[in-house]
């Protein structure tokens, strides 16, 4: 096998198991507060992390750091995403919440501009454009009229959901400017290790003793979760992030999938047809990135080979 089909089969292993995780996750939190949910996810998502790290022979030596604070910012924005995503999915079905969550990486393009400067061409505004059009149709869903916008549970979780891909976002710039100096590793791990502390901050809000199925559920999601991680990481070692991301919109399948199996849930055909525009945005967001990076990579080619 090429090492670009290792890498794309390890991405599309790791969307399996973070469908896995999310779903236990919804099961739990129907009666486990999504705070203590969060504990759980983050606590033992440490394990797969700390064994990839030993068996790459980088532990300790990856969790040094020169950017203590860059961390400490990462991590509270990753977690409260990660906690308005688990308040989201007990609330919605699980493909409606996933197609919202969609919108981070458009969310990501416009702060990328604003934040980190990067240059955005027409055609990737323009894709962002239509991407939130998708979203528009997937949130017309979740809203009774104009007058229901701020009632009812499901608004309540399409509010959070939008919160999530939006300091989900903005948790992709910060680690964009991390990467610069730190180990993935780090990343990984301070972020986990900080959740695992944060989320303590809700255990005054009603963290509850888990029955022991609940406890199961929440310990085998966390591992699950940690496993998605260690191979979505792992699939980059093997291919281009351009390559890979893509099939990250495939961990729809598995949600329907798994949400029909599980829950009964049947997507709507606003949240089919909603996400069908959010998808084929973002992959012409990722598609046009690669095709500039050959472009930039050929230009400076030419001009390297250029006799001066």
């Amino acid at each position: 096998m090429s090492p670009t089909a290792t890498g794309i089969l390890l991405k599309l292993v790791s969307t399996v198991a973070f469908a896995i995780m999310l779903t236990l996750i919804k099961l739990a939190t129907s009666r486990v507060p999504a705070g203590e949910a969060l504990f759980f996810r983050s606590f033992f998502g440490i394990i797969p992390v700390l064994i990839y790290l030993v068996s790459l022979g980088d532990f300790p030596a990856s969790l040094r750091t020169k950017r203590p604070l860059g961390h400490v910012r990462r991590s509270v924005v990753g977690t409260v995403s990660m906690f308005c995503w688990f308040m989201a999915v007990s609330y919605l079905p699980l493909p409606d919440a996933t197609a919202i969550s969609y919108s981070g990486p458009l969310f990501g393009v416009c702060l990328a501009a604003l934040v980190l400067h990067e240059r955005v061409r027409i055609f990737r505004w323009a894709a962002v454009g239509i991407g939130f059009v998708g979203v528009l149709i997937v949130l017309s869903e979740q809203i009774n009229g104009l007058g229901g916008a701020l009632e009812g549970t499901r608004a309540i979780g399409a509010a959070l959901a939008l919160a999530s891909a939006v300091l989900g976002a903005v948790a992709a710039v910060t680690i964009r400017e991390l990467t610069a100096t730190e180990n993935t590793g780090a990343i990984v791990f301070y972020f986990l290790a900080s959740g695992s502390v944060f989320s303590f901050v809700t255990l005054p809000f009603g963290w509850v003793v888990p029955s022991y199925t609940d406890a199961a559920m929440l310990v085998v999601a966390g591992l699950f979760g940690g496993v998605g991680q260690v191979l979505m990481t792992q699939s980059y070692r093997f291919a281009e992030a351009s390559v890979i991301a893509p099939f990250d919109y495939i961990n729809m399948l598995w949600i329907v999938i798994l949400s029909y199996l599980v829950f009964g849930d049947v997507p709507t055909a606003a949240v089919l047809a909603g996400s069908a525009v959010v998808i084929a945005s973002g992959v012409f967001v990722v598609w046009r990135e690669r095709r500039l990076g050959i472009l930039e990579a050929k230009a400076k080619a030419k001009s390297a080979d250029t006799p001066t």
